[in-house]
């Protein structure tokens, strides 16, 4: 289409047929079809009472004006036959079709007697073909097995009216047979696709389920994983700073000079504190790609711990053992280790006393495919002579910690007065 322009209240307007979205010149019709379908079940299923009286009331008065206007005469085998009886066989095959839905089996069990009236006078009016709504429908509600009896009480009566009447036989039997297989198939065909569909809804509600039990447990695990991270952190840092203030409290008074460095050691492991704390709160309240990505702690890191641990007044000693492989743990099992270590000297500084030899010792042994980390120290007896024991949630912590590498953690007495936590970690997975 060519392009053209013209002036528009002072404005320059282009009109170009190629610059437009096609629109379509005709809707298909199986698309107003499906509508027009879709309009219907919905209206059924808001109002299925006025629905049935509709469809019946119809049924009804089309058999009444086929035989008021005496149009079944024109496929009777006995055109003689009264009308009144006529007019009551239409009615009784049109108005049990209200009940159609809720008692099929009922209903059709009802219009048998005038099926064999119907084809023993020879009127064979159309009217009884509304006999295979209700087959409809039975295939569509009832087990397969009530559709075969269902047609064998409907076969039954025109089977005695084909002896009755030999020459007329196709006439009294084929058309019901024909109706009978369309209508059955018509409800296997629906009944089929609404089991289906009802399957892929039930599908899709069982996955969205299991979706939300499955998001729900990752934000359990998650925030686990943060519960124990916060307490390592947090517990560690308190631990060494409530050392360092004791220490700092006993040496203000004999050397002021003692007294300000454990000053200065406090609010460097405050900072450090709050900095790791601000942190892991940020992956909590930031963005994916603004949250800071510092890398946690590995086993290069705990000589950094243990002088932090030493200028609370700790004396540790860090001993390796064997040789590390040449593939190094993965970060997962160093941060494990880490933990661990962090944890236990926090234990020793809470609980194992102030005693002046108090002294810790951190033991890592490589083994082949194991990681070993021994933490021991000789803390202050208690009364029964056996040293005290950390509580809380420390020991649960780090067991659940080992176990996410199937790893064992022990912790109890040592053979010397003192406490001692023993970690196996293998380096690689498991089959499980």
């Amino acid at each position: 289409m060519p392009r053209t322009q013209h002036e528009a209240g002072g404005r320059r307007v282009t009109d170009d047929a190629t610059d437009r979205e096609p629109v379509p010149a005709s809707t298909p019709l199986t698309g107003h079809i499906q509508g027009l379908f879709q309009r219907v079940r919905a209206f059924d299923r808001r109002h299925p009472a006025a629905w049935n009286g509709t469809l019946t009331t119809f049924w009804v008065l089309f058999a009444v004006l086929d035989v008021s206007t005496g149009g079944w005469r024109t496929v009777a085998v006995d055109r003689q036959v009264p009308e009144p009886l006529v007019f009551t066989m239409s009615v009784a095959f049109s108005a049990p079709l209200l009940w159609r839905r809720t008692h099929p089996l009922l209903v059709l069990a009802l219009m048998a007697p005038f099926s064999l009236v119907n084809v023993w006078t020879g009127a064979v009016i159309q009217a009884s073909l509304l006999q295979e709504i209700v087959v409809f429908n039975i295939a569509v509600r009832l087990p397969m097995r009530t559709l075969a009896w269902s047609g064998a009480l409907l076969a039954t009566p025109l089977v005695i009216a084909s002896g009755q009447f030999p020459d007329d036989w196709d006439q009294l039997l084929l058309p019901h047979v024909w109706m009978f297989a369309i209508a059955a198939l018509a409800g296997i065909l629906v009944r089929t696709r609404k089991e289906y569909t009802e399957a892929l809804v039930d599908r899709a509600d069982r996955l969205e389920r299991e979706r939300d039990q499955q998001a729900r447990l990752a934000a359990a695990a998650e925030r686990t994983r943060i519960a124990r991270e916060m307490h390592d952190i947090i517990g560690h840092n308190l631990s060494v700073i409530t050392s360092l203030a004791d220490g700092g409290s006993y040496a203000a008074a004999r050397s002021p000079e003692l007294a300000a460095q454990a000053l200065d050691a406090i609010g460097t492991t405050s900072r450090q504190a709050l900095a790791e704390l601000r942190r892991l709160l940020g992956v909590l309240r930031d963005r994916p790609e603004d949250a800071d990505r510092t890398p946690q702690p590995t086993l290069d890191d705990i000589d950094a711990l243990l002088e932090g641990v030493r200028r609370a007044g700790l004396p540790v000693r860090l001993d390796v053992r064997g040789t590390p492989p040449a593939q190094p743990p993965t970060p997962g099992r160093q941060l494990t280790a880490y933990r661990v270590v962090q944890e236990s000297l926090t234990n020793t500084l809470k609980h194992a006393g102030a005693a002046p030899s108090l002294t810790a010792e951190v033991t890592l042994i490589y083994r082949p495919g194991t990681l070993e980390a021994l933490i021991t120290d000789n803390g202050t007896p208690r009364p029964d002579g056996r040293a005290s024991a950390p509580t809380g949630q420390g020991i649960t912590g780090m067991r659940a910690r080992a176990s996410l590498y199937d790893g064992t953690l022990d912790a109890g007495p040592s053979a010397e007065d003192g406490w001692q936590v023993r970690l196996r970690l293998p380096l690689e997975d498991s089959p499980s």
